[in-house]
This record gives structure tokens, C-alpha cells and sequence, in this order.
């Protein structure tokens, strides 16, 4: 594969995406609102900080859509934050901070005290209810007044066991067929990455901070625009979903 150099961290960047991509196939559709719903509340030009960043896939739609935005990535995976890194080297409008989210101290390093918008997708769903309880109480200290925190993530409504089977049992078919076509899962997309002279380091000291950790207690789309209410935002709801995944809004 050519990501194999190491060196181009754009074609990682890519490789990502698709591997994400084969779980979600409808997650470019979340950053579209994501982003329509920023520019909309808190204008052209937001103070972002990307919330367990990953490989900068938020910040890389938010530069796109919005080039006057500035963006604070935070994480703790060393192998992803290597490739946001490059792929964002010599842009004064993006850092980057190594920090433990269940960590209260995981904020001392940011480099503001305020953001317009936190973002986050696809990363707080290994958290249970009570730390991320915790979590969102101290991203609301974080949002400005008048500024939004949104989390696009897995969000199960489990009083509706047969249509979430139905949706499963159609998503995994569908996973197949693309597999089919050389898709990566996630357990190969890193076992390439082990293999990469670059990303061989920060992907073995990866496995050492994670381990394979499971998901959280994933809590539906509910029960997150209550708790964030309760935690200091004003109004929460649901703003996108799909029979699986749910992208909640907070405005504080």
C-alpha cells in the first residue's frame, strides 16, 4: 500500500477515513450538519477544539468549510495524533495536546480557556455513563455562553430491540459485500500501521495506553441531551440521526 512509506500523511488520512468509512457509511453526512450547525450558531470564524481528535478528521472538514477557524485537537492515541500532526504541519490555525480525557486535569494544557464549539465523533463511546456524566460537566466549563458542544457517536435506543436488529442484521450484510472489495476493518488498518517504520513506535505504545478497551454502556441520544442540560448547557437535542448513530447538539 503506499501509506506503507510512512511519509504521506494525507493517504494515511485516507486510509482512515475509509476504514471508518466501512463501519459508517453515512458519516460524511454527520460532519455536513456538524459543521452547517457551527457556522450557523456561532459564525465563519469558531475557536474549535476537536475533542479526542484522532487523526484531525474534524478539524480537517472544519478548515475545509470554514479557512477562518482555528482548531485545538486533543487526544491520547500517540499514533493518531502522529498522522494529525503531519498532515496539519506548518498551519498556524491548528495544534495539537496530548491529554488523558478521564484525567480532571486533562484541560491544564489547552491553549484557551474558552471555546465557540467542542466537537467530537465516533470517540466517547468507550466511556460508561458516569464518567461521561463527568466528562460533559467539564466540557461545559470549557463552551463560551452562546457556544455549542456537539457528539456524534453510537446511540442506542434499546426500547426498540426488533428495528435496531433489523438495522444491524442490513448493516453487516452490507459490511460484508464491501469487504469483498479489500475494505479494512479496524484490527487491520492498525496491523498495517505496526507495520509502517513511521508508525510502528507510537502504534505499539498505543496498544500499551489502550489495550483493546471495549465500549461504554453507549446510552441513547436521550439520555446525552439530558445530561448535558443538567451539566450547565441550555438546550440539547438530537439533530441528526440514523437508526444506530445520533448527532447531539448543545447550546450553552
Amino acid at each position: 500500500m503506499a501509506i506503507g512509506t510512512g511519509t504521506d500523511w494525507h493517504a494515511w488520512q485516507r486510509s482512515w477515513d475509509r476504514q471508518q468509512e466501512w463501519y459508517m457509511p453515512d458519516r460524511e453526512d454527520r460532519f455536513r450538519v456538524m459543521l452547517d450547525m457551527v457556522e450557523a450558531l456561532v459564525g465563519p470564524e469558531p475557536r474549535v477544539l476537536d475533542l479526542a481528535c484522532g487523526t484531525g478528521t474534524i478539524t480537517d472538514r472544519l478548515l475545509t468549510r470554514l479557512p477562518g477557524a482555528t482548531s485545538t485537537g486533543v487526544d491520547l492515541d500517540p499514533a493518531l495524533l502522529t498522522i494529525a500532526e503531519g498532515t496539519f504541519a506548518g498551519d498556524d490555525r491548528v495544534s495539537f495536546v496530548t491529554a488523558d480525557l478521564t484525567d480532571p486535569r486533562w484541560r491544564a494544557e489547552l491553549p484557551y480557556d474558552t471555546y465557540d464549539a467542542v466537537l467530537t465523533a465516533t470517540a466517547l463511546h468507550w466511556l460508561h455513563s458516569e464518567p461521561l456524566a463527568g466528562l460533559y460537566g467539564q466540557i461545559a466549563e470549557l463552551v463560551r455562553d452562546g457556544g455549542v458542544f456537539m457528539n456524534a457517536d453510537h446511540m442506542i435506543d434499546e426500547s426498540t430491540p426488533r428495528i435496531n436488529a433489523a438495522e444491524r442484521a442490513q448493516r453487516h450484510a452490507r459490511m460484508d459485500r464491501v469487504r469483498k472489495d479489500g475494505a479494512l476493518d479496524w484490527a487491520e488498518w492498525w496491523e498495517v500501521a505496526a507495520q509502517d517504520p513511521v508508525l510502528a513506535e507510537t502504534t505499539a505504545r498505543r496498544f500499551e495506553i489502550y489495550g483493546e478497551h471495549a465500549d461504554g454502556d453507549t446510552p441513547s441520544a436521550d439520555w446525552h441531551a439530558r445530561v448535558l442540560r443538567e451539566k450547565g448547557f441550555g438546550e440539547a437535542r438530537t439533530v441528526w440521526r440514523s437508526p444506530s448513530d445520533a448527532l447531539v447538539l448543545a447550546v450553552k
